[in-house]
C-alpha cells in the first residue's frame, strides 16, 4: 500500500507518481536477483538520470529539477522502498554533487555541474579513511600544490561507488593544521594513479559497491579546489547534514517496504482457521510498525522543511537520521517475526530488508555520533 503523502504542489504530485511508476516497473522486479548476485545496477542510475532524478534538488539552470528537499526526499524514499542499493546510491550521488553546487564558483558550476546532474555521470563521496571515520578531522590523505595542480596521495575507505564513480567529492589534507588543514576537491573519477580495491563483502546492500580508493600521485587540477584551502571540513560537515536526511528517507522507504510485505503476508496466511492479522497480538505488532514508519517520516520531513526555509537544521538532521534508521532496523526485524520461518528464508524479501537496515545505523555518522551531535547542539 503506497505511503500517503501531502505534497506541496500538483507538480510534486505528478513527480511522485512518475517515481512510483519507475520504482514499481523498473526497480522492484530486479532488486532481489541483482542483490543475490552482487551486481551493481549502473543501468538503473542512467535511467534515473534520464528522468531527472539525479539532479532533483539542484537549480534548473544547471540541469537540475529545482525541487525542495521536502519533495526530493519523498521521491528518494519511493526509490529506496523498491530497491535499497539504488536509493542509497541516489542519496550518495546527490550528496557528492552538493559541494560543487553549494560552494563552487559560478565558473566551476557552469563547467562541471550540468554533466554531474545530466544522468550519464555518477558521483562518490571520498571523506572516510580506515582511521578517520567518525573523527573526520583526523584524515591523512594529502594534496600537495605543484604549480597548476595538486598531487594527491592516500587511501580512502568505505567509499560508495568506488571505482565506478565518474567524479568524487574528495577531502584531502593541504596542511597539518588539524581540521583546519583539510580542503575539498571536485576530483575526476577516472585518472592515472586512482584505483579501487576489491569491493567489501557486506552483510547487505550487496548490489552497491563499497571499497577502498587509493590515490597514488594522482594529479588534480588546481581549479578543481572547491572553496579555499582549509574549507574542506566545513564543507564536508555541511554536506553530511543534507546527506543524513537522504539516509533518513532511505530508512523510511525500507521500513515502509517491510511493513507492506508484513501486512500482505498477515492477510493471506491462515492459522486455526483465521488470517493471522485477525489475532490481536499480531495486529498490535503491525500497528506499532505502522506508527513507527509514519512518525519517522514526519521527523525527516520536519527537518527538510526547515532546510527548505533556510532555517538551521543541523540538530534536526541528526534526529531524523537517528530516528529513521533505528525505525528501519526495528520494523524490518519485526517484519521477519511476522512472517515467522518464511521470513528467515530468501524466498521472501524481509530477511534482505533486515540485513540492509543495519548499515543505515552506521554510515553518514553512526547513530552514537548523531546522539553526540544532538547533545552538543543542546548545550549551546
Amino acid at each position: 500500500m503506497p505511503a500517503e503523502r501531502l505534497l506541496p504542489t500538483t507538480e510534486a504530485e505528478d513527480l511522485l507518481a512518475l517515481v512510483r511508476e519507475i520504482a514499481r516497473d523498473e526497480l522492484a522486479p530486479h532488486a532481489a536477483e541483482a542483490e543475490e548476485h552482487e551486481r551493481f545496477p549502473r543501468d538503473k542510475f542512467r535511467l534515473l538520470g534520464k528522468t531527472g532524478l539525479l539532479g532533483l534538488p539542484y537549480p534548473e539552470r544547471f540541469g537540475g529539477g529545482e525541487q525542495p528537499y521536502e519533495v526530493y526526499l519523498q521521491a528518494l524514499e519511493e526509490v529506496a522502498s523498491a530497491w535499497m542499493s539504488v536509493g542509497v546510491g541516489l542519496s550518495v550521488h546527490i550528496m557528492s554533487s552538493y559541494a560543487l553546487a553549494t560552494f563552487g564558483t559560478e565558473e566551476q558550476k557552469a563547467r562541471w555541474l550540468p554533466d554531474a546532474l545530466a544522468g550519464d555521470q555518477l558521483g562518490g563521496y571520498a571523506l572516510s579513511e580506515s582511521h578517520a571515520g567518525s573523527d573526520a578531522g583526523a584524515l591523512s590523505t594529502r594534496a600537495v600544490r605543484d604549480g597548476d595542480h595538486y598531487t594527491v596521495n592516500g587511501t580512502k575507505a568505505w567509499i560508495t561507488h568506488a571505482g565506478v564513480a565518474d567524479f568524487y567529492t574528495l577531502m584531502a589534507r593541504t596542511s597539518d593544521d588539524g581540521g583546519k588543514g583539510i580542503s575539498c576537491f571536485f576530483a575526476p573519477g577516472h585518472v592515472d594513479g586512482l584505483t579501487a580495491a576489491k569491493p567489501e563483502r557486506k552483510m547487505g546492500l550487496t548490489g552497491s559497491i563499497t571499497a577502498q580508493l587509493a590515490f597514488d600521485d594522482v594529479r588534480v587540477d588546481a581549479d578543481r579546489l572547491i572553496g579555499a584551502e582549509g574549507d574542506g571540513l566545513k564543507i564536508a560537515l555541511s554536506a553530511l547534514d543534507s546527506g543524513r536526511l537522504g539516509i533518513a528517507a532511505c530508512g523510511v522507504g525500507l521500513a515502509q517496504a517491510a511493513l507492506d510485505e508484513a501486512v500482505a503476508y498477515a492477510k493471506q496466511r491462515t492459522q486455526f482457521g483465521r488470517a493471522i492479522i485477525d489475532f490481536q497480538g499480531l495486529e498490535f505488532l503491525l500497528a506499532d510498525m505502522a506508527a513507527a514508519v509514519e512518525s519517522a517520516r514526519a521527523t525527516y520531513l520536519q527537518a527538510a522543511r526547515r532546510r527548505d526555509r533556510g532555517l538551521p537544521f543541523h540538530r534536526q538532521a541528526a534526529i531524523a537520521k537517528l530516528i529513521c534508521t533505528d525505525t528501519a532496523m526495528k520494523v524490518t526485524t519485526d517484519a521477519v517475526q511476522v512472517l515467522g520461518g518464511a521470513g528467515y528464508t530468501r524466498d521472501f524479501p524481509v530477511e534482505r530488508y533486515m540485513r540492509e537496515a543495519k548499515v543505515l545505523q552506521i554510515f553518514e555518522g553512526t547513530n552514537q555520533i548523531q546522539r553526540l551531535v544532538i547533545g552538543r547542539d543542546l548545550r549551546r
